[in-house]
């Protein structure tokens, strides 16, 4: 069994730490940040970081990676697309990766960054979904380097996933998210309540993640764009119609940046 939790870094960042008690190794996904994970091995003596984890070449998810690897030896993993520091390992669309004994499956989803990649390991009880800046709760990332098309595509290709699957994004944007998600769909039910439940979870200092597949579906816009409901809040927005899926997309997602 594999436990994961989050190492906060930074204002809003999450370091998702995988841990196999069994064999007392972990991996860590995306260290922006070297001094959580080296503080959390300090506080398990005996544990041993294996590998790590990175989805794009962000400095919030790399800055600390050189660090980690020279302070115990572990594997790095990353996308072939982009420059990671100190990287042993390239990955790139199909590929599939060992890590604590689970397999992983690579995807390659350009939009936030061209290289881009995500982790996903299928299992029938708990699929994982680790996906960097690609989707977030209720939300998705910028397009710094992609296109409105690229990004909808990742989304899209996610979106099929099983339900079930837990959706591991790196940041707590989940409740910011959640207020343009009431904008776009301020009928929706699902939002509302989603809405309540995060502000009681934030008020506390409590975490958001992670999501699930099932539950992106039911609230998040950017996976909802073939919904009437979206199609013409993103209409009224342009002034025009959108007619594709890709339109209502890019218009949400331009709608996103400013509000």
């Amino acid at each position: 069994m594999i436990k994961i939790d989050a190492l906060p870094a930074f204002s809003d960042n999450y370091l998702w730490l995988l841990q196999d008690a069994e064999s007392r190794c972990c991996a860590v996904v995306d260290p922006g940040d070297a001094a959580p994970v080296l503080a959390w091995l300090e506080a398990h003596p005996g544990w041993r970081l294996t590998d790590i984890l990175v989805t794009h070449h962000h400095a919030d998810h790399v800055g600390g990676v050189a660090r980690l690897k020279d302070a115990c030896g572990s594997r790095v993993l990353g996308p072939a697309q982009e420059r990671i520091p100190a990287r042993d390992q390239a990955l790139g669309e199909g590929d599939r990766v060992q890590v604590l004994g689970l397999e992983f499956q690579i995807f390659e989803v350009p939009g936030h960054t061209l290289g881009h990649i995500a982790y996903y390991h299928e299992d029938a009880g708990q699929p994982l979904l680790f996906c960097g800046d690609t989707l977030f709760a209720a939300g998705c990332g910028r397009l710094f380097e992609g296109t409105p098309e690229q990004m909808h595509r990742s989304l899209s290709r996610l979106a099929t996933l099983p339900a079930a699957t837990q959706v591991y994004c790196t940041h707590e944007y989940t409740l910011s998210n959640l207020r343009f998600a009431k904008a776009v769909e301020p009928a929706n039910p699902n939002t509302a309540e989603r809405f309540a439940r995060v502000s009681r979870l934030r008020e506390r200092g409590d975490i958001s993640l992670p999501s699930t597949i099932a539950l992106e579906l039911a609230t998040n816009p950017f996976l909802r764009v073939t919904e009437t409901s979206v199609k013409q809040m993103a209409d009224e927005r342009a002034g025009r119609e959108n007619p594709t899926p890709v339109e209502v997309f890019a218009t949400l997602r331009a709608w996103k940046d400013q509000f």
